[in-house]
């Protein structure tokens, strides 16, 4: 099962989730991260609600292996489709198709072994059916 930091963050939420820096720390722990991303005027953004942090092409390049890329605008959506990235894109549904075919889990409905499930305070119990993922809040508590 793959741990996945949720925007980065590792010990619960943290101020500077997104970040380059954050991300970049996640990553050198070992984790997986799932990404907030858009594409505004050819200059990628990270952040959730709005574009916060500047990243060029190299910083998406880097992290293409390891990134969940959830894009948050068509524009992110079609250049990372262009390049094989893992990316996808929901809006409140219980379900989405990531663009490497694993299911994107919303959190409290059921899953799958081909699932990533979304779990951001780690509230739920894993005994029986093991999901692909965790995407979460705590990720260093797996």
């Amino acid at each position: 099962m793959i741990k996945i930091a949720h925007r980065g963050n590792m010990f619960g939420i943290d101020p500077m989730e997104n970040s380059p820096t954050l991300i970049e720390m996640a990553v050198l722990k070992g984790f997986d991260v799932e990404i907030d991303i858009r594409l505004i005027d050819s200059t990628w953004y990270l952040g959730h609600d709005f574009g916060q942090y500047p990243v060029g092409n190299i910083f998406i390049e880097k992290y293409k292996d390891i990134a969940w890329f959830h894009c948050k605008n068509l524009e992110a959506l079609q250049a990372l489709d262009r390049n094989n990235h893992k990316f996808f894109w929901h809006q409140g549904d219980d379900f989405t198709l990531t663009s490497n075919g694993y299911i994107w889990t919303y959190p409290e409905k059921n899953f799958g072994n081909n699932s990533i499930v979304v779990d951001l305070n780690l509230e739920k119990k894993y005994n029986v059916n093991i999901p692909y993922g965790i995407c979460t809040d705590y990720p260093t508590l797996i």
